[in-house]
């Protein structure tokens, strides 16, 4: 299976460059869905990010996702 390397933004994940496995098309899914164990008095969570278009200056497409704190999952 495929996958790129891909950057996070904003939330807990911020800064971080994960592997993510990329689509039949060979693309990085729309949306990233991490769960989030419970821990003592802390439910269980789900944090969500959304792919965004970024393009270099020589026009080239790249992805990154950004943490959608508005997303209840």
């Amino acid at each position: 299976m495929r996958s790129a390397d891909t950057e996070f933004v904003g939330g807990p994940l911020d800064g971080t460059v994960l592997p993510v496995a990329l689509t039949p098309l060979n693309s990085v899914p729309k949306v990233y869905r991490v769960p989030v164990p419970a821990h003592g008095d802390v439910p269980a969570t789900t944090l969500v990010y959304r792919r965004v278009e970024l393009r270099t200056a020589k026009r080239r497409r790249y992805w990154r996702y950004e943490y959608d704190a508005s997303a209840t999952a």
